[in-house]
């Protein structure tokens, strides 16, 4: 009986260690090309809408070269990117690294931020509408603002504020 009880315990043991190295599998080789970070990191912050990231990963990860329009003979190429809450219009050299980018997106969800500033200077009044800006340069960075339209009753006003809640 301790015989049986031994030999079914090692067997146990063997399984365990067996189980796992069948399991394993050989991934495919993944090669990271960080071309266009610094414009992530120019236009990203914590409290960016998510389809707002979606749409600026997309454009970044977007291979020129890949395109059924490339050519060698042009310095830059230019590339539409849409959703229905905003797009990009994406600016590219011929190596594929994004120089510059216009977009525009339609009522996002705002930074803490900027709901604060206006909560604070514009008490009693709402946001009804706001369109986020963003504009980047490869030399520059990126100038980001928000255009809001509030409302108090019958009463109407834009504003402009960027994303740290300092109007302009």
């Amino acid at each position: 009986m301790k015989h049986s009880i031994s030999m079914l315990v090692a067997a146990i043991f063997a399984l365990g260690y067996a189980v796992p190295v069948l399991a394993q599998e050989v991934l495919p080789e993944v090669t990271v090309v960080a071309t266009n970070y610094k414009y992530l990191k120019s236009v990203g912050g914590k409290e960016v809408a998510q389809p707002v990231q979606t749409l600026q990963r997309t454009a970044a990860a977007y291979d020129v070269k890949k395109s059924e329009y490339y050519e060698d003979d042009y310095e830059t190429y230019f590339v539409s990117f849409y959703i229905p809450d905003g797009e990009i219009l994406a600016a590219y050299d011929k190596n594929g690294k994004l120089i510059r980018t216009a977009e525009k997106y339609k009522n996002v969800k705002l930074p803490a931020a900027v709901t604060n500033a206006v909560a604070k200077r514009f008490p009693n009044w709402k946001i009804s509408n706001d369109t986020y800006q963003v504009i980047y340069y490869d030399e520059k960075g990126s100038n980001k603002k928000y255009k809001l339209l509030l409302e108090n009753g019958d009463k109407r006003m834009k504003v402009k504020v960027n994303e740290a809640g300092e109007f302009f």
